[in-house]
């Protein structure tokens, strides 16, 4: 049974696009953000939803997660640098299978599909009101893309069989309370309310719940009590809402030790919410409106894993340094697309994948990657940094750096005393004029070096920079050799980069 259904499963992960929209596949060697496929999270969390399927059901296509330009009150539209998250993220579809060839069950709802016993799929057939003949032993109910505006708790109370249940886009609002009296509803461990008009979440739920799906509704509150009674919750998608830190109340997930995995996503967080689940192993609170990051708003979330708080505001003056003190199994934070100037000090030592992509970086303060030997991975695309910030010391402690990303900067030159681990460097989309020939001489287990769109010209790479690369299978270096002289093309650069300091010293005595 379990094999069937891993060869039913799916999996798709978003294909990555280039800045000019032309679809890359990772670890071709044309785009700056690639990423190794071994060892990503959303494919494990992905695994793990298999876990809860029944035999009946089979997962569709994992789609991205594509949140859609926010027009409710509190949310704003993504530009699409900010849209980087919806490649990576996987959304668990369920549905059923198609209804196998034979007689048609003789109990099946008119207008429904009913593949075989306790499996119903009711879904696209512009319901307005909950079907009444539902046979009783039903297990597996799809009514999404329908018009339901009410349910009423007696129809769904008497279906106690229910294992899963899917009504995903439908009109169902928080005036009326569906779930009251669902304690018959003790089999039910999947269910889906995403995309309809929920301002609130709902009270009553089914205390066997699993998976609670509640995505892109207007949710603005989360009360004390609506959650703390589902005690075998494991996964809340509160994602593409209208969330502020103040609508989740401080104990709106006590007592949940088994809730391993939040998406508060593309709401209005202005700050991180107090009382999170303290097992929580997957938090993504990206896309809101976060600012800073304190010293205790972390300090109760000893389990967490995998940290995303990219697209926020987060400055490098309102980020603690001791935000990330109790985190010692995170494994992979992302601080992309804030507002942090210089990297500080104070990240969780334990990382193995720590992303700071598209900030406005200028400097890396001493010590802010000191301790992180267990860092795998590490970008730093799309920032302010100069060669003269990337000292030597910066990599002390990298001794298990395997990929570094530095592209889209204002580098000069080949960053000097890289860690001999190092696999991948990307280094495209800079100012680099010269690769001399001790270039590489403290990386000689190189794989990919890509140094496309910089300033080489011809006579500026010496070759033997890459003869003692015993490993390399990748060097692109396409879009550089414009003709002319090295020396006046170095003088070039050194008057633009002066250029740009004033520049900056104006801007900043503005």
């Amino acid at each position: 049974m379990e094999g069937a259904r891993a060869r039913r499963a799916q999996l798709t992960l978003g294909e990555e696009r280039s800045a000019g929209g032309a679809r890359r596949q990772p670890w071709c060697h044309g785009g700056s953000d690639l990423t190794p496929p071994a060892g990503t999270m959303a494919w494990s969390r992905a695994l793990l939803f298999l876990l809860l399927l029944p035999p009946q059901l089979h997962l569709g296509p994992v789609l991205a997660v594509k949140a859609p330009p926010f027009s409710r009150s509190g949310g704003h539209s993504l530009s699409p640098e900010e849209n980087e998250f919806v490649e990576e993220e996987p959304v668990l579809v369920l549905s059923p299978e198609e209804p196998a060839p034979g007689p048609a069950t003789i109990d099946c709802p008119r207008d429904c599909a009913c593949s075989q016993e306790g499996v119903v799929d009711c879904g696209g057939i512009d319901l307005r009101e909950f079907p009444g003949d539902l046979p009783e032993r039903t297990n597996h109910l799809s009514l999404q893309n329908n018009q339901l505006e009410k349910i009423y708790p007696e129809e769904l109370s008497r279906l106690h069989r229910l294992e899963t249940l899917n009504l995903q886009n439908n009109r169902l609002t928080s005036r009326d309370n569906m779930f009251n009296g669902s304690s018959n509803l003790s089999s039910l461990e999947y269910l889906d309310l995403s995309s309809n008009n929920l301002t609130r979440v709902p009270a009553g739920l089914p205390r066997s719940l699993v998976l609670l799906h509640l995505e892109k509704n207007a949710i603005q509150r989360v009360d004390a009590d609506v959650l703390t009674p589902i005690r075998s919750l494991e996964y809340l998608l509160l994602h593409s809402n209208q969330l502020r830190a103040h609508g989740i109340h401080p104990r709106a997930f006590q007592g949940l030790k088994r809730l391993h995995t939040v998406h508060l996503y593309n709401n209005a967080l202005e700050r991180v919410p107090s009382g999170l689940p303290r097992r929580v192993r997957t938090l993504m609170i990206l896309h809101n409106q976060i600012t800073g990051i304190g010293r205790d708003d972390f300090a109760t979330t000893y389990f967490l894993e995998e940290l995303n708080l990219s697209y926020n505001r987060i400055t490098s003056q309102e980020m603690h340094r001791d935000a990330f003190r109790k985190l010692r199994l995170l494994r992979s934070l992302d601080l992309s697309g804030n507002r942090l100037h210089t990297l500080q000090p104070g990240l969780p030592r334990n990382v193995h994948v720590l992303k700071v992509k598209r900030n406005e970086l200028a400097a890396l303060a001493r010590g802010a990657l000191a301790g992180m030997a267990q860092l795998r991975e590490l970008y730093l695309t799309g920032n302010r940094l100069r060669s003269r910030a990337l000292g030597p010391r910066a990599w002390v402690d990298l001794a298990g750096l395997q990929l570094l990303d530095i592209a889209g900067n204002q580098l000069t030159e080949i960053p000097e005393g890289l860690p001999e681990s190092l696999e991948y460097l990307y280094l495209q989309n800079n100012k680099i004029s010269t690769v001399p020939a001790n270039a590489f001489d403290s990386t000689p287990n190189l794989k990919g070096i890509f140094l496309r769109f910089n300033k080489l010209a011809v006579g500026s790479v010496v070759d033997s920079a890459f003869r003692r690369l015993k490993h390399l299978q990748v060097l692109d270096i396409e879009g550089n050799f414009e003709v002319g002289d090295v020396s006046k093309d170095r003088g070039r650069l050194e008057e633009e980069e002066e250029e740009d300091e004033e520049d900056e010293e104006e801007e900043e005595m503005r």
